[in-house]
């Protein structure tokens, strides 16, 4: 693991393969940290420079105080380029990530070549509900939101079918930081990019799960009738579809990257 400070916070990052090969920064989801995208490692490390990170107030990043907005997330991926001297990338995000995804899209297109966003929305559910998990979740800690998780995050048939992975999900949600998790609430709550992504030149792919619960296939539809060079791909899986389907998410990330 290496880190990195700048203006006050620390992330914590991993990368993979050769640096001379095209970049793809990863980014988590909310309560979520760089070891999600294990199976993408895996499958895009041989040809890729791959750029793994734990978004503010999660993982190993610190966590600085106050509530966290959707612009200093995608400055923090600004930043992690520049520490790697890395002048334009390919970015998948999901869930929080993906919203980072359409951010970086709108404000910072010269550094990405494409974009995938993933189980995610230009406005990802409603202020009031976010801002009342992250008092609760500041009052309470993450244990009450980890119980549940798994039934937001995966398939019933997933959870059958992978208790461990599932389990080691959960346990370090409830493990996480949750300042840094209320913190970020606070940003999903405010963040709304419907008026904005229309602005996307850049190509971005949107991939929905299609037994997602949290950002449904109607909000993937949204992003790509907004944004001119886009295109929808539907994954049969809820709302961490990159580890309920990997096979199929890493063939359609890496057809969108390739072409």
């Amino acid at each position: 693991m290496a880190k990195f400070e700048f203006n006050g916070v620390t992330l914590n990052y991993e990368t993979y393969g050769d640096a001379a090969n095209p970049a793809l920064v990863l980014s988590n989801s909310l309560g979520t940290n760089l070891s999600m995208w294990q199976s993408q490692v895996e499958f895009f490390k041989e040809h890729f420079y791959v750029i793994c990170y734990d978004s503010r107030g999660h993982g190993a990043s610190s966590t600085p105080a106050g509530a966290y907005t959707v612009e200093q997330l995608g400055e923090d991926v600004i930043n992690l380029l520049d520490h790697l001297k890395v002048e334009k990338a390919s970015f998948c995000g999901i869930s929080m990530g993906g919203l980072v995804g359409q951010w970086l899209a709108i404000n910072k297109a010269e550094r990405l070549n494409k974009v995938i966003v993933c189980n995610t929305a230009a406005k990802i559910g409603e202020e009031k509900a976010w801002l009342e998990r992250a008092a609760a979740v500041r009052e309470n800690g993450l244990q009450k939101i980890a119980e549940t998780a798994a039934s937001r995050w995966f398939t019933e048939g997933f959870i059958q079918a992978n208790s461990a992975v599932v389990a080691a999900l959960s346990q370090g949600l409830a493990a996480g930081c949750q300042l840094g998790y209320a913190n970020c609430c606070e940003a999903l709550a405010v963040a709304d990019l419907r008026e904005g992504i229309s602005g996307i030149s850049i190509p971005l792919l949107a991939i929905a799960g299609q037994q997602d619960p949290v950002t449904t296939v109607a909000d993937a539809q949204f992003i790509v009738n907004q944004v001119a060079n886009s295109q929808l791909f539907e994954i049969d899986a809820s709302h961490i579809s990159n580890i309920e389907q990997p096979a199929a998410f890493n063939q359609a990330v890496l057809r969108f990257i390739n072409n």
